[in-house]
């Protein structure tokens, strides 16, 4: 199968939610793609600049409390990446950016409303969350979203999210702490899924640390199952693999 148009990978924010190196995230699916000889650029989306409802898929990285009210503030009155939420586009949402999509979240002491793209709300640990984590995806993502691999990365956050009925985890945990430390049927749970939403605390990049994510964002972005996504064509290719692999079994 034969790819002619150009991807285009919407990087919100960058300048309020690039704490973490969470950009990166829209490097590397630019990079999966052009290795496959998929044509693919990342389009940077600024404070202050709309956000094109168009796209081929949306990448948000994690901030501080300050950062995360002026995101939610700008993407709420701009209103482009809900409408293309609703029209199934795909987004990636790494920390603050899983909350800031939540219903609300608390930030500078006080609770301030999201865009309620995900069933979730977000108050605060007892305790900072820093420390490696890693899960299973669960089966309602891996239908979604073909995932079957472990997920592993990094995370420091202060957000207790609690999932509403709407929203999946992304995993299920087999090492640290998840979304939250207070609701008893929910602490094995770590990051979000709803629709074409996929959240989590996982910074690392999330999406070098996890190729078979990246891969599933990408095969939803080009409308295809994953398993037609064209070969990886670079020779890296493979040494990338097995660098991965080898982190991942060392982080499991």
């Amino acid at each position: 199968m034969s790819f002619e148009k150009q991807l285009t990978i919407g990087l919100i924010l960058p300048d309020v939610l690039g704490t973490y190196g969470d950009d990166g995230n829209a490097l590397v699916l630019r990079q999966r793609a052009r290795m496959r000889g998929i044509s693919a650029e990342v389009l940077p989306i600024r404070l202050g600049d709309p956000v094109p409802e168009a796209l081929d898929v949306y990448t948000v990285g994690g901030g501080e409390d300050t950062a995360q009210i002026l995101a939610a503030e700008h993407l709420i009155a701009d209103g482009g990446i809900v409408r293309a939420v609703d029209a199934g586009r795909p987004v990636l949402a790494i920390c603050a950016g899983l909350q800031v999509f939540g219903q609300s979240f608390h930030a500078s002491g006080r609770e301030v409303a999201g865009l309620g793209l995900l069933d979730a709300t977000t108050a605060q640990l007892k305790k900072r969350m820093i420390g490696e984590i890693a899960s299973e995806p669960v089966d309602a993502v891996s239908k979604g979203f073909e995932l079957t691999e472990p997920l592993t990365g990094f995370a420091n956050h202060m957000g207790s999210t609690i999932l509403g009925p709407d929203a999946r985890p992304l995993g299920r945990l087999t090492r640290g702490t998840g979304n939250t430390d207070s609701v008893e049927d929910q602490l094995s749970y770590e990051g979000a899924v709803q629709g074409s939403v996929v959240a989590t605390y996982m910074h690392g990049p999330v999406l070098a640390r996890n190729p078979q994510l990246a891969d599933a964002l990408l095969a939803r972005a080009m409308g295809v199952p994953m398993n037609d996504l064209p070969p990886m064509t670079s020779a890296f290719a493979d040494q990338l693999t097995a660098e991965v692999a080898q982190l991942r079994r060392e982080r499991l």
